[in-house]
């Protein structure tokens, strides 16, 4: 595969990732997955925020967002029609062995170019499918809600299924709570209560999840954010999950568990493009 003008490293499309770099040795580092439509990332002031303040969490300087936008540009083209993705990686740069990291770090930024999935268009009308992923998140408070370089349980959890019909896999805590899925946040609603797990220990906190907290009530709908056991979640008016690529989507079933396709997802996906 030719990776020409596919991704820049530190603004350079020649530059290799070092044997040294943090990021490639322990997972030292954070990510941001957005759309960019005629090279312009959506909602790109919540993807920089987040960014910032993931890397805030675990001391990384982000680089700017003026460096950020210029290597997109570099990337992208004006001219191409169809929406494409970007993948944003900070990494605190090279360290000697160790996990201390050194005193003075220069942050490595990768920006990777693809394209979006091709979603099949019934998915927005009928819901999909989940999987319940036998694997389960582990509590760690310090990194709760950022989206760090090390995903191993999201790895996990994404190779025990197969199935094509299956969009994605909903994942638990070790108390059996539902947190998020492997790609996606997720809602439950009761009458006008719409539910999102709280991420206080563990999973990622992304920007869709953020927007539909902000647009709720604008939908008639009260926002809590709080445990949601998977046994409560059964007895949901409707499910839905979320991301900054698909929008959001009308969950149809988990395992054998069947929830009703209604209109808050189709709703949901109007208001964040409104």
């Amino acid at each position: 595969m030719n990776h020409k003008n596919t991704y820049l490293i530190n603004g350079d499309f020649n530059q290799g990732i070092s044997p040294l770099d943090r990021g490639f040795a322990y997972g030292d580092g954070v990510f941001r997955t957005m759309l960019i439509r005629n090279a312009q990332p959506d909602n790109w002031p919540l993807h920089y925020q987040k960014l910032v303040a993931d890397c805030a969490v675990i001391g990384i300087v982000c680089p700017s967002a003026e460096l950020l936008i210029s290597d997109m540009q570099q990337l992208f083209s004006v001219t191409e029609n169809q929406p494409e993705v970007a993948k944003i990686i900070i990494t605190r740069g090279e360290g000697a062995r160790g996990y201390a990291p050194p005193a003075i770090t220069n942050p490595t930024r990768v920006v990777i170019k693809s394209a979006i999935s091709k979603y099949a268009p019934d998915i927005f009308v009928k819901g999909v499918s989940l999987h319940l992923c036998e694997t389960r998140l582990p509590e760690q408070s310090k990194l709760a809600g950022i989206k760090h370089l090390n995903r191993l349980e999201n790895v996990l959890a994404r190779m025990e299924w197969n199935d094509e019909s299956l969009f994605d896999g909903l994942m638990l805590d070790q108390q059996s709570n539902v947190i998020e899925c492997t790609m996606s946040n997720i809602f439950a609603r009761f009458d006008d209560v719409l539910i999102t797990p709280d991420l206080s220990a563990c999973g990622v906190a992304g920007i869709t999840r953020q927007r539909i907290i902000w647009l709720a009530s604008t939908l008639s709908l009260k926002v809590e954010v709080k445990p949601l056991s998977f046994a409560k979640m059964a007895l949901a008016d409707e499910v839905i999950i979320c991301n900054s690529l698909y929008g959001a989507l009308s969950v149809n079933k988990i395992d054998h568990k069947k929830f009703p396709v209604q209109n808050l997802a189709k709703n949901i996906r109007d208001a964040l493009r409104a």
